[in-house]
């Protein structure tokens, strides 16, 4: 029997989720400002770039199975996850090179069809380095089972989502030392391309920063799992109960097979679209309202990111365990609410730091929310049929913060039609993300944990089995 891993060995798994924390920094931070502000790339097809690797989440489920089933360099999960980092490393630098020469043709040319080919090419690199993060971090989240007990996976799940938010967090920081701060950003969206000096100086440190930080990545991957299989792995004495995995389509008939997960399931969805709209938005919002530069821009991921591992220190150890996890989640929401109305206030002023401050606020808010929602996604989770419902709610969740990033970019143009105001634009993105928050409260007060366990296991049990009827493959239906 393979020994227990050590705590030092749990950190050391988390680099490798730092690593994913900095590279989600440098698509939804870096280039979704750079293609709004610097480019003038309308927000609604940056937004809909940023998220095509979320559209693709449902691979997992495929990567999951291979990772089950074929052995690559040697390993159930370390190959993938090497191959997939080098992958969606490689994707990410082919996908700035490209976004230059797409912003350059936008402005030279308009949406003609030079425009329209490199933008087609720049949704395929997006959909590849999709395809390759579910290479790496599915098989990663298998090997987080395959080495632990059921009493020790709290804890490395713990260690190693906080290494994500702190890698978010050096991230900002280090990208903002790169970029330094060059001439002021000014409040009108022009293409940098009229000014050919500022375009190369903004290329040549774009450029640098893709080369240096996913090269880091992938050493960081290299060193979190070297080893790690071959001594702690339980996977050989587990291959005779494997889980059944699931597709997007069959996961949201499992949430939705009984009334308390259908409801619980319209609550996931809203809460992230209240959450995650800004994604989108928030960096061109500090830009085009406050003048502030790229280094400044990505700079605020690091008080959202210590925000959040705040926001889930304290309800995870002092709120949930004195007010319960419905109630946790619900003060999420309001919290969430009441920094977004913040966040509309500080746009008149144009002061940073407030911005900063608000940005911090909602980050608190959204790990408090995160807090809850999990715990009480827990709740609502068979346990005879774990595998099957921790798929589903993940698929579920990832599509959903597809959708509210490319809500994101498509509420924004929407604002900017509404009014000629930029303020005006950002503050009805913001307005959007608080009707889905308060929506979000009201179905959380309908869910009932005590009703989900009492009336609803025969019929998720019945969604379930009527697939293991179909399958030719028993193994997986127990």
């Amino acid at each position: 029997m393979p020994s227990k891993i050590p705590t030092l060995q749990m950190f050391r798994l988390g680099l490798f989720q730092l690593g994913l924390g900095i590279m989600s920094l440098l698509t939804l931070g870096l280039l979704n400002r750079v293609m709004i502000n610097e480019l003038a790339i309308p927000s609604t097809i940056a937004a809909g770039l940023i998220a095509i690797p979320l559209f693709v989440a449902p691979s997992r489920v495929w990567f999951g199975q291979l990772s089950d089933t074929k052995k690559l360099w040697g390993h159930h999960r370390s190959g993938y996850i090497w191959l997939g980092s080098l992958g969606f490393t490689f994707c990410a630098w082919l996908a700035v090179q490209v976004m230059w020469r797409l912003g350059e043709s936008f402005y030279r040319s308009g949406w003609d069809g030079i425009t329209i080919g490199w933008l087609a090419l720049l949704g395929l690199i997006f959909a590849c380095y999709g395809l390759t993060l579910s290479m790496s971090s599915t098989p990663f989240a298998a090997l987080l089972v395959d080495v632990t007990e059921a009493e020790e996976r709290s804890q490395l799940v713990g260690v190693v989502w906080s290494l994500l938010m702190v890698g978010i967090v050096i991230g900002a920081i280090t990208v903002s030392k790169i970029i330094g701060t060059p001439s002021e950003s000014t409040p009108e969206i022009i293409s940098i391309f009229s000014n050919p000096l500022q375009a190369e100086s903004l290329q040549r440190s774009v450029n640098q920063i893709f080369i240096l930080i996913p090269s880091i990545v992938v050493g960081l991957s290299f060193i979190a799992t070297w080893g790690i299989e071959s001594k702690y792995s339980r996977f050989s004495q587990r291959n005779d109960q494997e889980e059944e995995l699931i597709g997007l389509a069959r996961a949201i008939k499992v949430l939705t097979a009984s009334r308390q997960t259908a409801k619980f399931f319209i609550f996931l969805l809203c809460m992230t679209l209240g959450l995650f709209m800004q994604d989108a938005v928030l960096e061109p919002y500090g830009g085009e309202i406050f003048a502030m530069s790229i280094a400044q821009t990505t700079k605020l991921n690091a008080p959202y990111g210590i925000g959040t591992l705040l926001g889930i220190s304290l309800s995870g150890f002092l709120i949930a365990p004195k007010i319960g996890k419905q109630n946790t989640a619900r003060l999420g929401c309001s919290s969430a609410i009441v920094a977004l109305l913040l966040l509309m206030v500080v746009g008149g002023t144009a002061n940073v730091n407030y911005l900063q401050g608000v940005v911090f606020l909602f980050g608190l808010a959204s790990g408090i929310t995160t807090t809850g929602a999990i715990s009480l996604m827990l709740d609502l989770t068979l346990a005879a049929t774990a595998g099957t419902f921790i798929g589903a709610w993940g698929l579920a969740q990832a599509v959903a913060r597809g959708l509210a990033t490319l809500l994101g970019g498509i509420a924004l143009d929407s604002g900017r039609m509404l009014s000629p105001s930029p303020l005006v634009a950002y503050i009805f993105v913001f307005s959007l993300q608080i009707a889905m928050l308060g929506v979000a409260i009201a179905v959380l007060s309908q869910v009932n944990v005590r009703e989900f366990q009492e009336t609803t296991k025969k019929a998720i049990v019945e969604v379930i089995s009527s697939r293991c009827r179909m399958t030719t493959i028993p193994k997986v239906c127990h």
